[in-house]
């Protein structure tokens, strides 16, 4: 059964959202704190995280970096702020995904099933290793290295870098990639493609104007470079 942890210090919050997961056959688990929720999913490795970011004894923005220094589990931020800085600094931070409340349950359905799905690797072949120009990418392990040093990226930088490398000399949209990487709820927010497109540059030391792997086609998407 997948495991759902709730960290959420609002009560009737916590048991609407616990009533919807386990009427689709979810385990949860509830945590009113962000020490507390540190604590189980420390000690019960739940497959996914919802997270308020306004918890009584740390902000959520914390909460997810402290976390994203050792664990990949999707995290879907539900949270009342709505401002975009909010936002795009939660998926800056590692954040799979982000819902504003009021949330409509069959919406937080559909993404919780995306970010399973993505944090599930595929049945691939043990020798599915690409290698290019001193970049080598295990996609059935998730690692990657780079001119020998391996390269740390979270789950959407991976599956950002997987996509592209799939096709390699070829452009795809920013539609196309939002799709892919995100699922389908996500086609109009370029913002969060920007943001992970720059933080997987970064990681591989690649300069947007004189790119080694990754190349940009304003106002269309972006492509490996083969």
């Amino acid at each position: 059964m997948t495991t759902v942890l709730i960290i959420e210090d609002e009560t009737d919050i916590r048991r609407y959202l616990r009533a919807t997961l386990t009427a689709q056959d979810y385990d949860v688990l509830e945590a009113a704190t962000a020490k507390e929720g540190l604590q189980k999913l420390t000690l019960n490795r739940p497959d996914l995280v919802i997270l308020d970011l306004g918890l009584p004894d740390k902000d959520g923005q914390d909460f997810i970096r402290t976390v994203r220094d050792w664990s990949r589990t999707p995290i879907i931020v539900l949270s009342a702020r709505e401002h975009e800085t909010d936002k795009v600094t939660a998926l800056e931070n590692g954040a799979d995904d982000y819902l504003t409340k009021p949330f409509s349950p069959a919406e937080l359905l559909a993404r919780l099933k995306v970010a399973l799905r993505h944090a599930t690797p595929a049945q691939t072949p043990v020798s599915d290793v690409f290698k290019h120009d001193g970049l080598t990418v295990d996609q059935t392990n998730a690692q990657v290295w780079l001119d020998g040093q391996e390269i740390h990226l979270t789950p959407i930088e991976f599956r950002l870098l997987t996509a592209l490398i799939k096709h390699p000399g070829k452009v795809l949209t920013h539609a196309q990639l939002l799709k892919t990487v995100w699922g389908r709820h996500t086609t109009e927010q370029n913002h969060y493609l920007r943001i992970h497109t720059q933080h997987l540059r970064e990681k591989l030391g690649d300069d947007p104007l004189n790119p080694r792997f990754i190349l940009t086609r304003p106002g269309i998407g972006y492509g490996f470079k083969s």
